[in-house]
C-alpha cells in the first residue's frame, strides 16, 4: 500500500502539522511518500528528508507552486495519484483548499478532518461541530483524506531518506497570486502554541484584550478569541478559535469571558488542560474545563498576572 502525504510549508520551513499528518499515514500503514511542492524550497526538502517513517520525498520545485494555488496543486496531486491508494493533507488552509478539487478530479468522496484511523479504509471524524464522532468507511479505490492534527502526535525528525525531483509544472493558468496580508507578531503562532489564552464577549471591548497580554508574556502564550469577540470587532479574525476559526490543542488553554458555545468548544476541547474564567457559574465552558474560576475577569486577570 502506498500513501502520498502533502507537506505544509512556507517555502522555508516545514510546518509541524505535517509531522502529525505523517503519524496518521503511519497508522494507516504502507510506504509513505512526502510531496513538497513549492519554489526555491530546498530548506523544506532538507527538513522533509529527516521525517521518520518516510520512504522518499518528491520535490516539485517550480514557480507554479510558489504560492501553492489550489488550481495548480490539485492538478499536480491528481497527476501523481495513480501511484497511491491514499492521499493525505493537513486540514489547514492549503489542504482544505486543494483537496476537494483532487477528490472531484478523481471522482471520489473526500474524508475530512479525521482524528483517528481504525483501518486502511475506516476512519474517525467529528461531525455536528464536534458534538458527535462518526466512524466512516470508504469503498473508493483511492482515499482522499484531510487530517485534523490535534488527534495525532508528531513523528520524530531523526530519519533519513532520499529526495527525488520531479519536473511537473501544472500551471492551470486560471488564477494568480496577488498579495499576502500577514499578521506579524512576536507571539507564538496560534495553531502551534503550547499555551493559548483567549478572550470572549466578556472582555467588553478590544482595549481590554490588553489584560491578556501580560499573562501571555509570562506564559509564552498565543492570544486567541471567540467568534463573538471577533464579530463584535474587538480583535482581528485571524485570532478566532473555533469551528469556523482555528482548531487548537495546546497543553494549556485559558478561556476568559467565553461562555462556551459549541462552535468554540469544537476548536479547543482537545486541549490538554482547560482553565475557564467566567462570572456565570452556569456557563457551558465549565462543562469542559479542568479548572474553573467563577469571578469577574477584571478582578481575576490582574490577580492571576501578579501571582504569575
Amino acid at each position: 500500500m502506498s500513501i502520498l502525504v502533502y507537506a505544509e510549508h512556507d517555502n522555508s520551513t516545514l510546518k509541524n502539522e505535517t509531522l502529525k499528518t505523517v503519524a496518521a499515514a503511519q497508522a494507516i500503514g504502507g510506504d509513505i511518500t512526502l510531496l513538497v511542492a513549492g519554489f526555491q524550497c530546498q530548506s523544506v526538502v532538507d527538513a522533509a528528508t529527516k521525517v521518520n517513517g518516510i520512504k522518499q520525498v518528491l520535490v516539485a520545485d517550480n514557480a507554479a507552486f510558489e504560492h501553492q494555488l489550489a488550481e495548480n496543486v490539485s492538478l499536480l496531486v491528481t497527476e501523481l495519484a495513480s501511484d497511491y491508494q491514499h492521499i493525505l493533507a493537513t486540514a489547514l488552509t492549503t489542504g482544505k483548499n486543494f483537496m476537494p478539487r483532487v477528490a472531484a478530479l478523481l471522482d471520489v468522496t473526500q474524508i475530512s478532518d479525521i482524528i483517528a484511523v481504525e483501518s486502511a479504509d475506516t476512519f474517525v471524524r467529528p461531525i455536528y461541530a464536534g458534538n458527535a464522532i462518526a466512524t466512516v468507511q470508504s469503498l473508493d479505490e483511492k482515499k482522499v483524506i484531510t487530517v485534523r492534527t490535534t488527534g495525532f502526535d508528531a513523528v520524530a525528525t531523526d530519519g533519513q531518506c532520499e529526495a527525488v525531483a520531479i519536473s511537473n509544472s501544472n500551471d492551470a493558468g486560471n488564477s494568480s497570486h496577488v498579495s499576502d496580508e500577514l499578521t506579524v507578531s512576536e507571539r507564538p503562532d496560534l495553531g502551534a502554541a503550547n499555551v493559548v489564552i483567549s478572550g470572549g464577549r466578556g472582555m467588553q471591548n478590544g482595549e481590554n484584550f490588553k489584560l491578556l497580554e501580560g499573562i501571555a508574556d509570562k506564559l509564552g502564550a498565543a492570544i486567541g478569541a471567540s467568534r463573538a469577540a471577533v464579530d463584535a470587532g474587538f480583535v482581528a479574525n485571524d485570532m478566532q478559535v473555533g469551528q469556523t476559526g482555528k482548531i487548537v490543542a495546546p497543553d494549556l488553554y485559558i478561556a476568559v469571558g467565553i461562555s462556551g458555545a459549541i462552535q468554540h468548544l469544537a476548536g479547543m476541547k482537545d486541549s490538554k488542560v482547560i482553565v475557564a474564567i467566567n462570572k456565570d457559574p452556569e456557563a457551558p465552558i465549565f462543562q469542559v474545563a479542568d479548572y474553573g474560576i467563577v469571578a469577574d475577569l477584571f478582578d481575576a486577570l490582574p490577580e492571576l498576572e501578579s501571582k504569575l
